[in-house]
């Protein structure tokens, strides 16, 4: 079995044993498993560019604006601490959380499909993994 067949089995277990559509059903249904199963604390960072940063990372945005607007914006590049994961879903941004970035301890609000847990190879980091998968194959 191939690990993406095992991610597979994971995902559809979470659901009964069929994998569905993202909507507001199923990120209900994975928002409770993931309260169920997530260990806190769990350090997260984003798994590539947030929206806003593209302009900067990959296009013809200034390093100086960049570097400023990363003190009161949120970056990919950021440790945060989970805080809560929200009890209301999203059909377009998915599960979303409150996170508290570690290095100024401002607080933000993303979307959970754009992080990933710090700590690789840990359940959390499977379960994160699990879900930006899901989210993102299945919209």
């Amino acid at each position: 079995m191939t690990e993406s067949d095992e991610q597979d089995e994971r995902i559809s277990l979470i659901f009964g044993g069929k994998i569905p559509g993202v909507g507001e059903e199923s990120l209900l249904l994975y928002l409770a498993y993931l309260k169920e199963h997530l260990e806190l604390p769990c350090e997260l960072t984003g798994i590539e560019d947030f929206g806003w940063e593209e302009y900067y990372v990959l296009g013809p945005g200034d390093r100086k604006e960049y570097e400023g607007l990363k003190k009161t914006m949120p970056s990919y590049s950021d440790k945060y601490q989970l805080i809560s994961l929200a009890d209301e879903v999203d059909d377009w941004m998915g599960i979303l959380v409150q996170v508290k970035r570690v290095s100024d301890k401002k607080k933000f609000t993303l979307p959970l499909s754009d992080m990933e847990a710090t700590a690789e190879g840990s359940k959390n980091y499977q379960l994160l993994d699990d879900y930006s998968v899901w989210f993102v194959n299945n919209r």
